[in-house]
């Protein structure tokens, strides 16, 4: 007979060694041994992914996907628990953990069960928190091609949820994101000869302005870094940039692209410079199904508290799946207590753990045994 997991123990064992992105070697290895002691089939996916498979009744070829998400953030941890990462300056500080730890839950109640229609398929995936998402490696390895796929569902952490609420947010939810960088090429030299000079700095502050127009209600653009090696009396010969993209909508997002690069060409008109654009596609919009939304909004508001979420400019590569297969991303409340995801001091409640798989796991049995 399997062992019984403690989850807590497998939470706070994930947490206090954290990986980075598509670094998850030693995490993968753990899911693994666990998964073995369970008794659960699995297989790697996507290098250090790891995708667990339970069989029910019936036609094995319907099935429903799970995901967490299992990467951490490049953060010095300065909580002060016991469990803290033991990996300097990687942390666990998005939830991730949590995550994982919920769908290992969710996993090892239904295993022990197994009443259930079809397949239940329980995703562990690497590297979320970069381009190209783990996401996209997966669904390139067609995981799932053998199977009916119902539905992938997947949950993030959200402090502004106290424990025992959920938050859902039925069609678009969460924005694309593609990352922005720009180097103006230009010709520099004495500060005070500006005569001689095609100033990469002046255009440069021109194009940031110009950039910062675009944004509108659906759609942020932001410019983060900006780096011009002059000095007082010394102009460089080329400025870069680096920035942000988010939009809810993908006729948008290809437009906006367009839109950029007609702005870059317009200030070296005016300039005599040259700007090199590289716009970086990163992750899709999420949307969520909104037939699948309301079935699991229903479910949720049975027991427990349940609110309807803002759009988040924030993005996430789960918009992947939502663009493949009926999808939902749900938001798991952990309490303001916990402080601020992507913080060094990031401490879920716990307790959150318990609610995440009562949840998920009502959702998964709804979903696999309604036809």
């Amino acid at each position: 007979m399997a062992e019984e997991l403690d989850i807590i123990a497998f939470r706070r064992a994930l947490h206090c060694r954290p990986e980075l992105s598509f670094r998850e070697t030693a995490t993968h290895d753990y899911i693994v041994r666990t998964l073995d002691a369970l008794g659960i089939a699995h297989r790697t996916v996507a290098g250090t992914g790891v995708l667990a498979r339970i069989e029910g009744r019936g036609n094995r070829r319907r099935a429903v996907v799970l995901r967490a998400d299992i990467d951490a953030l490049p953060i010095h941890e300065q909580c002060d628990v016991a469990w803290r990462s033991q990996h300097d300056g990687v942390m666990h500080a998005c939830g991730h953990d949590l995550h994982a730890a919920v769908l290992m839950g969710v996993l090892q109640q239904l295993n022990r069960l197994r009443d259930f229609e079809g397949t239940l398929l329980g995703l562990f995936q690497p590297g979320e928190e970069c381009n190209p998402g783990g996401a996209s490696l997966v669904l390139a390895q067609e995981p799932f091609a053998d199977y009916d796929v119902q539905a992938v569902v997947g949950e993030h952490v959200e402090p502004s949820l106290e424990v025992g609420t959920f938050g859902f947010r039925a069609g678009k939810y969460m924005a694309s994101s593609d990352e922005l960088r720009f180097t103006v090429h230009g010709a520099g030299g004495h500060a005070a000869l500006r005569n001689q000079l095609r100033d990469p700095v002046a255009a440069a502050a021109e194009l940031v302005g110009r950039l910062l127009a675009l944004n509108l209600p659906e759609r942020v653009l932001s410019i983060g870094r900006v780096e011009a090696d002059g000095a007082t009396n010394v102009i460089p010969d080329d400025v870069r940039m680096e920035g942000t993209l988010r939009t809810f909508d993908e006729t948008l997002r290809s437009s906006t692209y367009d839109a950029i690069r007609e702005i870059a060409a317009a200030v070296d008109r005016g300039h005599g410079t040259r700007t090199a654009v590289d716009i970086g596609r990163g992750y899709p919009c999420v949307v969520n199904d909104p037939a699948l939304t309301a079935v699991a909004r229903r479910l949720a508001a049975e027991r427990w508290e349940v609110v309807d979420l803002p759009l988040r400019t924030t993005a996430e590569d789960f918009g992947f799946y939502t663009h493949r297969y009926p999808s939902l991303f749900y938001r798991l409340g952990v309490g303001a207590a916990s402080g601020k995801t992507h913080t060094s001091t990031f401490d879920p409640d716990e307790k959150a753990i318990t609610t995440g798989i009562a949840f998920m796991q009502a959702l998964a049995l709804k979903l696999l045994n309604e036809k």
